[in-house]
């Protein structure tokens, strides 16, 4: 089984109503870099290659796709999502395999952060 990489995705595109405090929160909470392409739309860098991206949308609306980051310490990305800016809408709890939360962006997109303890 291959490993878990800290804070990962594949990729994925982000719709973010505000791009330059979308880029604060996720590079303060997770240590994310981007790459700007425009006014409207900048690249998530992963490890190697790009990840993903942030682009700009007139509003977020919450549902759909539930996107789990993997933490090797849970508790210092809850600090980190807290002192970002991102508000809990799930405190940590207990499931089968580890533990998680979840959180919403400054635009409004609910994640999830899980670990294996």
């Amino acid at each position: 089984m291959p490993a878990h990489t800290h804070h990962a995705i594949d990729y994925l595109e982000f719709s973010v109503t505000d791009l330059a405090a979308a880029k604060q929160f996720y590079g303060a909470a997770f240590g994310w870099q981007f790459t700007d392409y425009g006014p409207g739309y900048c690249g998530i860098q992963g490890e190697g290659r790009e990840a993903g991206g942030l682009t700009v949308a007139e509003s977020v609306t919450r549902g759909g796709p539930l996107v789990i980051l993997f933490s090797t310490d849970l508790e210092a990305s809850l600090n980190a999502v807290r002192a970002a800016g991102g508000r809990i809408v799930k405190e940590p709890f207990t499931f089968p395999g580890g533990r998680r939360f979840q959180f919403l962006d400054p635009s409004g997109n609910e994640l999830a952060v899980w670990s294996e303890r």
